[in-house]
């Protein structure tokens, strides 16, 4: 299998209202979709679009910290000004997924209300506009409890599977996997950001060769329930 990820271009200033299908459409038709291929969209986009942000006011620390604590239905943990969140979707992340970062001055950004359904919404836009039926996934950079550094994974998914389970099946020495479950929507996401990067100004990749994951899955099949969290 060979995996090709085509960043997708030309994409300029995002503002409120703007429709992220139509503006993804001239660089997603110079790529060429194919059926099989997987858009990946940083939710930074379409939060801008459907409204996310917020203008800060007074002290910007002190707002944010307001800000994360309304965003939030719980806190994790806290260290100093980090604070580990849980979200209405069900997310754990830093700062209940408030950022700055790729943010006009003065403003901080949301995660999106609904990412499953932007997600959806944008696919279907897509289908009218292109003509193929084009798997979306909204993603957003976490940090993880075990490990060092960052990773993009998916928060938003329509048309493809959140995960891969391979439970029952056998390995190539025969052993039947009895606990095996691929993420492979976070494993997509997390491709697709090398071509996007974090400063290049590219909010979304085409993911091409990942193999046949067409489904329904959606962004909160990746979220571990509490039951099974052994860190809560």
């Amino acid at each position: 299998m060979t995996v090709q990820i085509f960043p997708v271009r030309g994409v300029g200033a995002v503002e409120p209202g703007d429709d992220v299908a139509e503006i993804l459409k001239f660089g997603l038709s110079e790529i060429g979709p194919e059926h099989g291929d997987v858009l990946v969209v940083t939710h930074k986009i379409v939060s801008k679009a459907e409204g996310a942000v917020r203008e800060i006011t007074g002290d910007e620390e002190e707002f944010k910290q307001r800000l994360v604590e309304s965003e939030a239905v719980s806190i994790v943990r806290r260290r100093g000004d980090l604070i580990i969140a849980e979200t209405k979707h069900g997310f754990v992340c830093a700062n209940a997924g408030i950022d700055r970062s790729n943010a006009a001055p003065g403003t901080m950004i949301l995660l999106p209300d609904d990412p499953d359904r932007s997600a959806h919404r944008i696919r279907l836009k897509l289908q009218n506009l292109l003509g193929l039926d084009l798997p979306v996934i909204i993603s957003d950079t976490f940090g993880r409890p075990w490990r060092t550094g960052l990773t993009d994974v998916a928060i938003g998914i329509s048309g493809v599977q959140a995960i891969l389970d391979l439970k029952g099946t056998l390995d190539w020495t025969k052993r039947q996997l009895d606990v095996t479950e691929i993420a492979v929507a976070d494993e997509i996401a997390a491709a697709a950001d090398l071509a996007m990067g974090k400063s290049s100004g590219i909010p979304a990749a085409l993911v091409r060769g990942v193999g046949e994951l067409h489904g329904e899955g959606r962004g909160s099949d990746l979220v571990r329930p509490v039951g099974e969290d052994l860190f809560r």
